[in-house]
């Protein structure tokens, strides 16, 4: 593959520059500095997605007909970099790059008129409804029911991990319409709002201390069945398709900035130590293998299909490579990788150079992704499906 730049390219990355420049404020880089996950708050994550959306640019992926810039795979990869390289924060990703395309896929006119400009412009903030207790992985196991009632579903039971809940006033959510045969063929995908009655979010403490993820509970929760995507009981076809999107992709340009950062801690904190160089050396031929995979994926999608399998094979090497950077910046860092070192205990450190705050999120990074090759399916599930659907094993 070329990964040289055209002077057209070369133009569009100028271009993404001087708009980073002037539209990202001190306020919007700092919280692009201190996120610990994928997720940033809504506080700083919405404000930046209004000010692309004025651009234009706030779904880079999206084919033009939706709103999309229309952008070829090469410009959308020049974006990713240079975002990722200004440090802006992350947008969500469960409208805009799980649900939106479901919906362009499988939802009824009416259904995409009225949800994909509110994803766009930001209006609608979503969570996931797919884990419970005792589905996770195995997620075709979920028991959340729903019993049909006239013109509603009338759902009982609970989900699990449930990220943001406690910010999204939508949710696209898996529920149980068949207990009878098959469980993938029981399965239907529904959208509903956070603030129908019968709805209640506890929140789960990560061991990083972060409020992120959630238990949201169904006590009789009536949804209407205009929200269904999809027929009723094929909701698992609707699933697969989502967690494609979820799974793959994306990924190279903020593991480039992660193992830059990383290489900076490491080399002030031990210089030329061999051990730590070779680390570092293992993780870039990694993430340089992922960059050139994610282009190649980026241009099947060019069309407006979706990854395939090959969502999987990114999710692992994604993920991986994820946590070893994560890993040399924790091991560089030593004692004062600890969650609950405050900035002022760094001064005069070996880490100085690096700024005080690389001590304060790299343990947190490193335990919030711990969670990265298991949640979307396990990495252990994603080498079932390459091994079934690309090698026919």
């Amino acid at each position: 593959m070329d990964l040289d730049l055209s002077p057209e390219d070369l133009a569009f990355r100028d271009e993404v520059r001087t708009f980073l420049d002037e539209n990202l404020t001190p306020e919007l880089r700092e919280a692009g500095r201190r996120l610990t996950s994928v997720f940033c708050d809504p506080e700083h994550s919405l404000p930046w997605q209004r000010i692309l959306h004025a651009r234009g640019w706030a779904a880079p992926s999206w084919p033009r007909e939706y709103g999309g810039p229309g952008w070829n795979e090469v410009q959308r990869a020049i974006f990713a970099a240079e975002c990722a390289r200004a440090g802006t924060p992350s947008l969500a990703p469960m409208g805009l790059k799980m649900v939106a395309p479901v919906i362009m896929g499988y939802g009824t006119p009416g259904q995409k008129a009225f949800y994909l400009p509110r994803i766009l412009s930001g209006e609608d903030y979503w969570c996931q409804g797919y884990s419970e207790p005792g589905s996770g992985s195995d997620l075709a196991s979920l028991q959340l029911k729903a019993v049909s009632d006239g013109d509603h579903y009338v759902l009982s039971g609970s989900k699990i991990w449930t990220t943001h809940a406690q910010h999204a006033n939508r949710m696209f959510c898996l529920v149980r319409t068949d207990a009878g045969g098959k469980p993938q063929a029981g399965i239907t995908f529904l959208l509903l709002e956070m603030d129908t009655p019968g709805i209640e979010v506890k929140p789960i403490i990560t061991l990083a201390g972060e409020h992120e993820v959630n238990q949201v509970f169904f006590d009789n929760v009536r949804v209407p069945k205009t929200g269904r995507v999809g027929e009723e009981n094929q909701g698992w076809t609707v699933a697969k398709y989502l967690l494609e999107f979820e799974r793959g992709g994306g990924s190279a340009p903020g593991l480039q900035v992660g193992l830059a950062r990383a290489d900076r801690i490491a080399e002030a904190a031990h210089g030329e130590d061999r051990w730590h160089r070779r680390r570092v050396a293992e993780a870039q031929i990694a993430v340089t293998a992922i960059d050139v995979s994610e282009r190649r994926v980026l241009s099947a999608l060019a069309g407006g299909g979706n990854p395939g399998p090959a969502s999987s094979m990114l999710k692992i090497n994604g993920t991986e490579a994820m946590q070893r950077v994560d890993e040399i910046s924790v091991a560089a860092l030593g004692p004062y990788a600890g969650v609950d070192q405050p900035a002022a205990r760094l001064a005069g450190s070996n880490v100085e150079p690096v700024g005080p705050e690389a001590g304060l999120v790299a343990m947190p990074r490193y335990l919030n992704n711990r969670a990265a090759s298991i949640y979307g399916g396990s990495n252990e599930i994603q080498r079932d499906i390459i091994a079934r659907l690309v090698l026919g094993l």
